[in-house]
């Protein structure tokens, strides 16, 4: 895979065509056939959007950037992988939960009657719809099919992943699998979508799978069986297909954002790569980052028999092992970025041996101290890599132990993140001779957009210490004495 964001002169990019404006045939060429499938030109696009991070109403120049991104590149599939809602937002103060085992939360309606908290969260219940819609919007219009996974902070607005999930399948578009084969309540079983109010806007409502009714569907039960949802054998009514052995069909998904998606060759005979989407798991109790599931764990583990070609992992959090591809240097190095929590003593740049040029790292790894999913895809052999977001600063591609580790930062523009105009999406496009040879390119707003509208987004300073327990990390704190002159040694 190559970086080609500012690669040297020569080296290729992933071709872009322009959408053709008099075309009113879905964008994605996946949507068009019914699954997601090669084209015949050997391509296949994926579109990551990482950390939108904003409340009911998304930054202007957010949704400018989600725009121009999807008509360069004319993807077959989004992948919002977490943080799409920044549940700390003053509009979800009411219902908001700092951490998921605080069931009561910590929001102004909290010591509040049972009705009074009801209405609390039925209000952010709208305030979520009104986000996703303004984050989907331009999908629909398109017809690009989405997928969705969660972060650390969609869950602090008060509703739980499964409940969000719920709303996300509400939309046009959204392949998130569900305790059915896919269906919503609001639709009319006819082809047709039904209008919901949220605020001001009429929303549409329609199946998860009205863009792909023939795609097939791997699902994560409770104790990490593979379930799976349509297929080839899906009837026009959406049931599920026949179990295949091992498979159970139509299985509910033990946690919302663990599922797969296998992608045809374009004579739909076979599947040649999966793309899998991971909920990672959000706070550990005494501190730092979760990790997946067990049950997501052993889906993970299970998985690669049911596709029978490698996968792609989408999920939110990176991995510890992100610290394999960074080398270790002096403070005083020019670009040293301070590791997070058993990093924090060792100051880091990017190891030029295992990443890919035009890479750059803006602050440490955020991760969980310790996490069993690395050598779970290592030694299945069944994965070429992992694509995260959350550390909004990071964007490189790096390889380890025949793993891709790629990082993408922010496209949002109301929290913190590069310079404006290196805020972006990452394409991923993969070529029927070399499926698990991606190619990869991050799309920056200076290039696609321009200038910014406003002057909301800053270049933040980095963080020198570990976060406690308040919202996230204090960018603005300065290292401490010791921190600087144990870095001096390191």
């Amino acid at each position: 895979m190559t970086e080609t964001q500012r690669a040297p002169e020569g080296m290729t990019k992933p071709r872009i065509k322009p959408a053709d404006a008099e075309d009113d045939r879905p964008v994605s060429i996946s949507a068009r056939l019914g699954r997601l499938q090669f084209h015949h030109s050997g391509k296949f696009r994926v579109l990551q959007i990482a950390d939108i991070q904003d409340g009911p109403k998304i930054a202007k120049d957010t949704m400018a950037l989600i725009e121009a991104s999807l008509d360069a590149t004319r993807p077959d599939l989004v992948i919002f992988s977490g943080n799409q809602i920044a549940g700390y937002d003053p509009a979800f103060a009411a219902t908001f939960r700092k951490r998921r085992w605080r069931v009561e939360g910590e929001g102004s309606a909290a010591d509040d009657s049972e009705p009074a908290r009801a209405t609390a969260l039925e209000d952010t219940r709208q305030l979520v719809r009104k986000a996703v819609w303004h984050s989907v919007e331009p999908l629909v219009k398109r017809g690009i099919p989405w997928a969705v996974t969660y972060g650390n902070h969609d869950f602090q607005c008060g509703l739980s992943d499964a409940e969000l999930d719920a709303i996300y399948r509400e939309f046009p578009g959204c392949v998130n699998p569900g305790a059915s084969a896919g269906t919503s309540d609001e639709y009319d079983g006819d082809g047709d979508m039904t209008m919901r109010e949220s605020g001001d806007a009429a929303i549409p409502a329609a199946p998860a799978n009205v863009l792909l009714p023939k795609q097939t569907i791997y699902t994560c039960g409770p104790d990490g069986t593979v379930g799976v949802i349509g297929g080839p054998g899906t009837v026009d009514d959406g049931a599920p297909a026949p179990a295949a052995d091992g498979v159970v069909p139509n299985a509910v998904p033990c946690e919302p954002g663990t599922f797969a998606l296998p992608v045809m060759d374009v004579d739909r005979t076979r599947d040649v790569l999966g793309l899998v989407l991971v909920n990672s798991g959000d706070y550990a109790h005494g501190g730092g980052f979760g990790t997946p599931s067990d049950a997501a764990m052993a889906f993970l583990r299970a998985l690669p028999e049911h596709i029978g070609a490698k996968s792609m992992v989408f999920q939110h959090m990176p991995l510890p092992e992100y610290y394999q591809v960074l080398r270790p240097v002096s403070a005083t190095a020019a670009f040293a970025m301070q590791g997070y929590r058993e990093h924090a003593n060792t100051y880091y740049v990017l190891d030029e041996d295992k990443t890919q040029l035009g890479g750059y790292l803006g602050e440490g790894i955020s991760c969980p101290d310790h996490s069993g999913e690395f050598a779970v895809l290592r030694d299945s052999e069944g994965y070429i890599g992992v694509v995260a977001g959350h550390d909004h600063r990071n964007g490189f591609v790096g390889e380890t132990e025949g793993l891709l580790l790629i990082a993408t930062p922010t496209c949002g523009f109301n929290t913190y993140g590069p310079a404006p105009a290196k805020r972006a999406t990452r394409l991923i496009e993969f070529d029927i001779r070399h499926p698990y040879e991606p190619r990869t390119q991050l799309l920056e707003f200076g290039e696609l957009v321009g200038k910014p509208s406003s002057k909301r987004a800053y270049t933040y300073a980095v963080n020198q210490q570990t976060p406690g327990e308040g919202e996230g990390d204090d960018l603005l704190r300065k290292p401490s004495l010791w921190s600087q002159l144990t870095g001096l040694f390191k």
